[in-house]
């Protein structure tokens, strides 16, 4: 099974869903995660996913491509904005919306930011690991 994460940028919440999928599910699956455009990393991200463990700074920021969509099985939206703005997926890939906030418009101090990208990485791990018993677990993969 081949899984896209879509985001607006691909430098926050696609990265980390990534980053879990990869390292939670393994050879089970293929994974990637592109933007309707390509930000960059940010590196509250990477900070906050090096606290549970997971190194993903070998990840690309990528916009989306078609051949990412033609291999994709399931493609994953993180925002609203990608939600609205996906295109067109090939006959029978999957789609599912993941309403996740932004924590890259989280504002305060530099550790108040940081709080809200960790309840925003714990919220992804919490339905990375949802997926997981349910797509590849529950013997959909």
């Amino acid at each position: 099974m081949n899984i896209l994460f879509l985001c607006t940028g691909n430098s926050c919440r696609s990265q980390m869903a990534e980053g879990f999928l990869r390292a939670m599910a393994g050879d089970r699956v293929e994974v990637q995660s592109a933007g309707i455009e390509a930000h960059g990393k940010n590196p509250q991200a990477i900070k906050v996913m090096d606290e549970v463990g997971i190194d993903i700074r070998g990840q690309e920021s990528t916009a989306i491509t078609e051949e990412m969509l033609n291999v994709a099985d399931l493609v994953i939206t993180v925002c609203g904005h990608a939600d609205e703005h996906c295109p067109i997926l090939p006959s029978g890939t999957r789609c599912l919306h993941w309403p996740i906030a932004d924590p890259a418009k989280a504002t305060g101090t530099d550790e108040e930011v940081l709080v809200q990208f960790r309840v925003i990485r714990d919220e992804i791990r919490a339905r990375v690991d949802f997926l997981i018993d349910e797509e590849l677990i529950g013997g959909k993969a």
